[in-house]
C-alpha cells in the first residue's frame, strides 16, 4: 500500500451539450481537490458549506468508490481522512457525482498501488456512474465523445475548445434520477434519426472549431430537452436573450437544472453579467473549458 499524504484534483463537467446525450462531456474550470491522509477511521471533512449535508463516514460516495475499486482487484484500503475543497455547485448539473467517483478511482489506484490504465479508469467510472459522459471528461479533461456498453467502450478526446462558458445556476438542486424520470421510454425511428444527425453534425463542427454551427446544433436536441425544459423558469426567454447577446448556443447542462451557454472566447464575464442582471432568479457563472482531467499531486 502507498503511504498517504497526497491530493487529487478533478474538474467539474457538463454533459450532453444538447444532442450528445449520454456520450459527450466537457471539463470545466471549477474543481474539487481532496487531501488524503492516514486516519484511524474514514472521515470526510468538507470545507464548503454547500456539501455539509453529505455523509462524512464510509457511506460517502468517494469512500464507497475507493472501496469498490480496490475490491475489484482483491485489495482492501485502510481508513483515511479526506479533506475536500470544492467550488462545484452540488446537484446543479455540473457533474458533482462524477467528480466524486473520478476522485475515488484515483485515490484507490494510488493507495492500493493498482496502477490503473486510463482505459481501466474510464471503464470502471462509466460502470459506476451508469453512463460515460461526465466521468470521461472528469478523468481526461477537454471534450470527450464516448461509446459505452456492457461489452465495449471507445472514447475519443478533443482539446479544451476555444470558447467561453456561462453556466446559469438555479437556486434549487435536482437529482439526476428525478430528471431522468421525465424522459420517454421510446422515441420514433424518425425522431431518433433527427437526434443522431444533430449530434453527429455538432461533434463534427466541434472538431473543426466551428462553434457557430455547433451552437446551432446544441439547440436541436430531441432526446431530452423537450421533456426537461419545463423545469427551467424562463427557458425560452433565456435562449432568446443569449442569441441577442451573441452566444453560440444554450442548452441544459447534463440532466439539469443548470443551463450551459457557449460564448465567444473572452466574452464570458460580460455575458454572465448581462444574464445575471436580466434573470436574477439564476446565478450566472463565467467559466472556461478545462484542459486537464483528474490528477494527483504529492
Amino acid at each position: 500500500m502507498t503511504e498517504a499524504g497526497f491530493s487529487v484534483t478533478v474538474p467539474a463537467t457538463t454533459a450532453n451539450l444538447g444532442p450528445g446525450f449520454d456520450h459527450l462531456g466537457l471539463a470545466l474550470s471549477l474543481k474539487m481537490t481532496i487531501e488524503v491522509s492516514s486516519a484511524a477511521q474514514w472521515h470526510i471533512q468538507y470545507q464548503d458549506k454547500e456539501y455539509a449535508s453529505l455523509p462524512t463516514d464510509e457511506t460517502n460516495l468517494i469512500v464507497q468508490t475507493i472501496q469498490q475499486v480496490a475490491s475489484r482487484y482483491g485489495q482492501v484500503v485502510a481508513p483515511h481522512k479526506l479533506v475536500v475543497y470544492s467550488d462545484i455547485p452540488l446537484g446543479k448539473g455540473l457533474g458533482s457525482s462524477a467528480t466524486a467517483i473520478a476522485a475515488g478511482i484515483e485515490i484507490a489506484s494510488e493507495l492500493a498501488e493498482l496502477h490503473l490504465s486510463p482505459q481501466d479508469k474510464l471503464r470502471i467510472g462509466s460502470e459506476l456512474e451508469g453512463h460515460a459522459d461526465n466521468i470521461t471528461a472528469a478523468l481526461l479533461g477537454g471534450i470527450t465523445v464516448s461509446y459505452f456498453t456492457e461489452e465495449q467502450m471507445e472514447v475519443l478526446t478533443f482539446p479544451a475548445p476555444p470558447i467561453g462558458v456561462v453556466i446559469m445556476v438555479p437556486p434549487v438542486a435536482l437529482k439526476t434520477e428525478a430528471s431522468r424520470g421525465l424522459l420517454p421510454e421510446q422515441v420514433t425511428h424518425k425522431t431518433a434519426i433527427q437526434g443522431s444527425a444533430a449530434g453527429s453534425l455538432m461533434t463534427a463542427a466541434i472538431a473543426q472549431a466551428d462553434w457557430v454551427t455547433a451552437g446551432r446544433m446544441m439547440e436541436r436536441d430531441i432526446f431530452h430537452e423537450p421533456y426537461r425544459k419545463i423545469g427551467f423558469p424562463e427557458f425560452d426567454e433565456i435562449r432568446l436573450a443569449c442569441k441577442e447577446i451573441g452566444a453560440y448556443g444554450m442548452t441544459i447542462s447534463g440532466a439539469g437544472p443548470s443551463l450551459f451557454i457557449a460564448v465567444p472566447p473572452e466574452t464570458e464575464q460580460q455575458v454572465a453579467a448581462l444574464l445575471d442582471q436580466r434573470f436574477p432568479h439564476y446565478q450566472a457563472i463565467a467559466l472556461q473549458p478545462a484542459e486537464q482531467g483528474a490528477y494527483i499531486s504529492k
